[in-house]
């Protein structure tokens, strides 16, 4: 465990008037300071109330008092939680008072840092922490708990032992004369990389919906002019957010809402209306309407209600909204005769009012299920890999196909050997670290060397 010399202080409640500040000290003076303040020797893990007292012996505040005795603490270090009023002056005065007993101000994330390395919790864990706060919606929040409770720390755990394994199995014959893995067990090892492969390969596939997650799903409200594309926006976001005009090409430019649909955080996007024959600037923001659509998770497409055959607005190809789009034909309350039914592939079409509100939960329900579809859960739990986790997977990935292919035209050990390496250190990578010493270890208990 890292031996840190000096002791931190912060408020770890938002700035701003809040009812209650938390002020969090942690380090190595931490239990002289807790004695100080809430008495001599207080107990570990039980609510003290008293008098904030300053150095002068000025009262600040009424206070509660937590002391955590290192190592069962948040930072694995003796650690001091003060729970004051929300008055962020009285919070400034208690601060001030702890860097004259010797704190210092903490650092962005140094907490969740220092427990990091004292081995409270792995990277993707302490990565975890931020998902946590900045989440956006329940599915979102779900996905920071799975990984804060070690759900993808446990899975990058299982690569790393079955590599160690494997590598401890190659690195055998390095220091042999011939040198060269026998036929039984340059199987096993091919067995064990490819078995890597596929779960590296089924972890990796989560970074999208990861991505998803984290910035919220991209969905264009795209159409012809006049069919209710921002009459839409306006009722899935709940006010006048748009423009609303009977004339055709009122929005000219795209406009982004962020809204919570279900389970989700959608960044809706409502665009100009896609036309075969624009005037000059409804063709500029036509342009933009096809921009946004190229980075669009998840299209709404929206179709007069008297449509009696799909046929997509101009600038829009079925390739393009394949597998992340809904129909949705608007303006339901205007129809006067039976509705066709209609069919387009496997796309959800539904009928819908903008105006009045009629068929928005059915509508709400068929984009929850849609974007559910995009999950791609590992061995049933909710995990959502980042950018980060996803260029480290790449890594391995690419670095176990070199090792199969150096395996498979029988290439020299050491090469094989470099190639585990690589993989073991990508992997490491999201775990924040790799013990060599458990290489070893594996290796002695897989071989009698020397016997």
């Amino acid at each position: 465990m890292p031996e840190f010399t000096d002791t931190i202080a912060a408020v770890a409640t938002p700035s701003g008037t809040s009812a209650v500040a938390l002020v969090r000290v942690s380090g190595s003076d931490t239990a002289r300071i807790a004695g100080e303040l809430l008495g001599a020797s207080p107990p570990p893990r039980r609510v003290l109330h008293r008098d904030y007292r300053t150095c002068s012996g000025e009262v600040i505040d009424d206070v509660l008092g937590v002391f955590f005795a290192g190592p069962h603490s948040y930072t694995g270090e003796d650690s001091l939680e003060i729970s004051s009023h929300g008055n962020p002056f009285i919070a400034q005065k208690i601060l001030e008072d702890l860097f004259a007993r010797g704190c210092r101000a903490a650092h962005p994330g140094e907490f969740t840092q220092r427990a990091f390395l004292n081995g409270r919790m792995d990277l993707s864990q302490a990565e975890a922490v931020m998902d946590l706060i900045h989440a956006r919606s329940d599915r979102a929040l779900e996905a920071a708990n799975q990984l804060l409770r070690g759900s993808l720390g446990r899975r990058m755990n299982g690569l790393i032992e079955g590599l160690l394994q494997a590598l401890a199995r190659v690195e055998a014959y390095i220091d042999f004369p011939d040198g060269d893995l026998p036929p039984e067990d340059r199987a096993i090892v091919e067995r064990d990389l490819e078995r890597l492969t596929r779960e590296t390969e089924n972890l990796l596939a989560t970074a999208r919906y990861g991505e998803l997650l984290r910035d919220g799903v991209k969905t264009v409200i795209i159409g012809a002019p006049n069919v209710g594309k921002s009459s839409l926006l306006n009722r899935l976001v709940g006010k006048e957010r748009a423009l609303v005009s009977p004339e055709p090409g009122t929005t000219r430019d795209f406009i982004e809402e962020r809204v919570i649909v279900g389970p989700h955080c959608l960044r809706l996007i409502d665009t100009a209306g896609l036309n075969s024959s624009p005037a000059p600037l409804e063709r500029l923001g036509m342009e933009k309407t096809l921009e946004r659509a190229a980075e669009a998770n998840l299209f709404l497409v929206v179709l007069s209600h008297d449509t009696r055959e799909v046929v997509l607005p101009d600038g829009l190809s079925e390739a393009m909204i394949a597998g992340k789009s809904i129909i949705v034909l608007n303006k339901s309350d205007l129809a006067l005769r039976e509705p066709a039914t209609l069919k387009f592939g496997d796309v959800p079409i539904l009928r819908v009012s903008a105006l009045t509100g009629a068929g928005i939960d059915q509508l709400r329900q068929a984009i929850t299920e849609q974007i559910d579809r995009f999950a791609e859960p590992v061995d049933g739990d909710l995990v959502a890999i980042n950018a980060r986790h996803a260029h480290a997977l790449a890594s391995a990935k690419s670095a176990l196909a070199s090792a199969l292919e150096n395996l498979r035209t029988k290439g020299p050990v050491e090469l094989l050997s470099s190639d585990l390496n690589a993989a073991l250190s990508s992997y490491g990578d999201i775990a924040g670290r790799v013990d060599n010493e458990r290489m070893l270890d594996a290796l002695f208990e897989t071989f009698c060397i020397g016997k």
